[in-house]
């Protein structure tokens, strides 16, 4: 073990013990040395890292929120020092202090998972020099080094000699062949991910700094993994794969549930709340009831998705309740009715005058 894996083994060794833990369980199905033992343990091994990170991640939701609220403040500083953009940039990070928002929140689940890469990459890299790690003891190291996946061994680089690919048992076409196809899926699922985030999940009235470093890690992302993918063992490229693909999953998850008030997705989202109020007659679930609410108490303050929302509804008979149920406007007139004591205020109309009266000239006063 090298000197920098021995000061960061307080995480190696839970890495690797978590490793052996999800191995001894699919190789009692898959047998012991096969690659889908082993891969199958990293792929484990990434799902139980996400769903420990699933508080940060909603943690960083709510930190998106509040960076979405701040979107009118933003607009009206960005209005105010158009002409000065180094003005512009100060309020705007005075703002960010005085509300506590992060506008880097977005990194989080990425900085929280760096450690378990990093222990990763020093387990597979000890098991590809041939040396123990962790709790990776001599005989499950003969197991991993003759794991397979898709003819790759475990511990191969892109970047290995064919002497060392071959020490392997495999051969350095298969490796490249491997490698390369997983670095492009891992880099475009990167690419994808991020792509999907700038162009549906975003307020694009409003221009920030914020949304153009998100704009430019669209692209510098993706070529960084890809410049550094060929650096890494086949484990770790099956580690990275599977947790983009979890990313993808999560955030589209997220999108289509809850999103951003003012983006694209929040305008696909009412219109699917619009057909089911169409088809029901009524609006179920707790979550869309919740979003509905939200709308209503905004009032005047509401973007155009939520006033094209509210306007639909009217048009159909409908009209959006404080608690977010929907109900039909002959209802929810009565129910004003009733509120204000089951008397409705009528307009007085003036006397009708009889035609006789109407025909007779309004009298003169005459002079003296």
């Amino acid at each position: 073990m090298d000197t920098i894996a021995s000061l960061f083994s307080f995480i190696t060794t839970p890495v690797s013990w978590v490793i052996v833990q999800f191995h001894s369980l699919y190789g009692a199905i898959f047998g012991p040395n096969s690659g889908w033992a082993w891969g199958l343990s990293i792929v484990s091994l990434v799902v139980l890292i996400r769903i420990c990170l699933i508080p940060l991640f909603v943690k960083q939701i709510k930190a998106t929120r509040g960076m979405q609220a701040l979107q009118p403040k933003m607009k009206a500083i960005q209005e105010r020092y158009k002409n000065d953009k180094q003005r512009q940039s100060e309020e705007m990070m005075k703002l960010y202090k005085e509300t506590g928002t992060n506008p880097l929140s977005s990194c989080l689940p990425i900085l929280a998972q760096s450690p378990f890469f990093f222990a990763l990459y020093h387990v597979l890299s000890a098991i590809a020099n041939g040396k123990t790690i962790g709790v990776i003891n001599q005989s499950l190291l003969e197991s991993a080094r003759q794991a397979h996946i898709f003819g790759a061994p475990l511990a191969a680089k892109f970047t290995d000699s064919s002497d060392k690919v071959a020490a392997l048992g495999a051969s350095l076409t298969d490796v490249r062949i491997v490698t390369a196809v997983m670095i492009v899926m891992m880099s475009l699922s990167q690419f994808y991910t991020q792509r999907q985030l700038m162009q549906k999940n975003v307020d694009l009235s409003v221009k920030t700094p914020f949304m153009q470093q998100q704009k430019m890690l669209m692209y510098i992302f993706p070529l960084i993994f890809a410049f550094m993918g060929i650096n890494f063992p086949v484990g770790v490229l099956v580690y990275w794969l599977t947790t983009n693909v979890w990313t993808m999953g999560q955030q589209m998850y997220v999108i289509n549930q809850n999103p951003t008030p003012g983006s694209k997705a929040q305008d696909q989202y009412l219109t699917r709340l619009l057909k089911h109020v169409s088809t029901h007659g009524e609006l179920k679930g707790r979550g869309k009831k919740k979003i509905v609410a939200a709308i209503v108490a905004k009032g005047p303050d509401r973007n155009d998705n939520e006033r094209k929302f509210i306007t639909a509804l009217t048009k159909q008979g409908m009209a959006a309740q404080p608690d977010g149920s929907v109900i039909s406007s002959v209802e929810a007139t009565a129910d004003a009715d009733a509120a204000s004591g089951g008397v409705a205020t009528k307009r007085q109309q003036p006397k009708r005058q009889t035609k006789a009266k109407r025909q007779t000239p309004p009298s003169k006063s005459t002079k003296k």
